[in-house]
């Protein structure tokens, strides 16, 4: 006869077995996923409005450069107004790369907000009163090559009570493109995303 401790072992150990089973990570397909949506932006929403905006802009003529050529672009800061903690540069790295495959601007990473900078670029030029470098091959003065524009924008979050039991959340972002010589805004966008779900939901 099989002892119960035996027995009772036996099932719980039947039983992590089918819990580990369960937990398994699955990867995504992050350019396929129709997962279920959430009440805070995910990866899916900072990839779609980047999109957006960058092809709004780029579409938009404000890039052409009178006499040919490309601009030097800055990155500024995205401002967070919502309750959720965004990384704003990992949207900014979004929007950046998008803008360099156009070939209509060319990044700065000598000026900028965030990890927009390469402390490199500094460091580098550092060299030039060091006796254990060959100045003729440091980095000299009047290289570096200043900004014409910059970007910059702005997250923000509205609640609202939809129904008795639910809530519709809205977030807007907004995005901008200031001519640094003469401080005019040359072009500027706001794109909404709306969620409505239960009001037991979290948003954050």
């Amino acid at each position: 006869m099989r002892s119960p401790l035996l027995s009772l072992a036996g099932a719980a150990a039947l039983a992590l077995l089918v819990a580990g089973c369960q937990s398994i990570p699955q990867n995504i397909d992050t350019a396929n996923d129709d997962g279920h949506a959430v009440m805070g932006l995910d990866y899916r929403d900072f990839q779609n409005t980047a999109n957006s905006l960058v092809q709004s802009l780029l579409s938009s003529g404000a890039l052409r450069k009178p006499g040919g050529g490309q601009y030097v672009m800055a990155s500024s800061t995205i401002v967070n107004d919502t309750m959720q903690r965004i990384d704003t540069d990992q949207l900014m790295v979004k929007i950046r790369e998008s803008m360099m495959a156009s070939g209509q601007v060319v990044m700065t990473s000598a000026v900028g907000v965030g990890d927009a900078t390469d402390k490199m670029v500094y460091q580098a030029r550092e060299l030039r009163n060091s006796d254990e470098f060959n100045q003729s091959t440091v980095l000299q003065k009047g290289t570096l090559v200043a900004p014409e524009l910059s970007i910059a924008g702005k997250i923000i979050q509205r609640d609202i009570r939809y129904e008795r039991n639910k809530t519709q959340v809205e977030y807007y972002f907004q995005l901008m493109v200031t001519d640094l010589t003469k401080g005019l805004v040359l072009w500027q966008k706001e794109d909404v995303i709306g969620k409505r779900g239960s009001s037991k939901s979290v948003s954050w």
